[in-house]
């Protein structure tokens, strides 16, 4: 997402935050080095001012108990997406785009069987009762890391190594299911930028807004 932002000739400014740098050079990031990623009061003055926010940050559940996983995944994008409401006030339809990656198989019900996927549907749900200008939901199935995108999440970097040989084939049996993070990436920016007519976009909603 980040290398798809830097590319494209109309953003003028990208902001990252994170607990490390990216270590990415570029004239127009500017990196946010924060390690409390519950509390925003310190840097809030530093977040106003933007059209949209990709919020990309994940982690593998296996393993991991609810409330452990739930206080990643949930309580981390809330409190993001709060003080970016508070800061980025949704005034005539003019504040801020909010989309999160969130994944295939999530759980709108949040009453489902599988755990990643209630909690995940719990955040979805909690950031479109959110007062932001858009907030869109992406659901991509497997993602294809292309230009050097590598996951910090050691589960999946072991998946696509594993899994790089047969994507090519995934991809021609099942071209909807298998997105680039390119794709994914430039399609972010197209519905930041021009909406879509649904909130949740599953994978062949991503594919669709490429073509279109």
């Amino acid at each position: 997402m980040l290398r798809e932002c830097l590319l494209d000739p109309d953003v003028e400014l990208v902001v990252t935050v994170g607990r490390t740098a990216t270590g990415v050079q570029s004239a127009k990031l500017r990196e946010i080095v924060h390690s409390d990623l519950f509390h925003y009061e310190s840097i809030e003055g530093e977040l106003a001012g933007f059209d949209a926010c990709f919020f990309c940050l994940g982690v593998a559940s296996s393993g991991m108990k609810l409330e452990d996983y739930e206080r990643v995944t949930y309580k981390t994008t809330i409190a993001a997406a709060e003080v970016l409401c508070w800061v980025n006030p949704n005034r005539d339809k003019s504040g801020m785009t909010f989309i999160y990656v969130s994944g295939a198989g999530t759980d709108s019900s949040e009453r489902g069987r599988i755990m990643w996927a209630r909690v995940k549907g719990k955040t979805e749900n909690a950031l479109l009762g959110m007062p932001f200008a858009g907030a869109y939901m992406f659901r991509p199935g497997v993602i294809e890391p292309l230009q050097g995108a590598r996951s910090k999440t050691r589960l999946y970097r072991v998946f696509y190594v594993l899994a790089k040989p047969v994507l090519p084939m995934v991809r021609r049996a099942f071209p909807d299911s298998v997105l680039t993070t390119a794709e994914i990436g430039q399609a972010m920016l197209s519905v930041a930028r021009r909406g879509y007519s649904k909130r949740i976009l599953e994978s062949w909603d991503i594919r669709a807004v490429m073509r279109a």
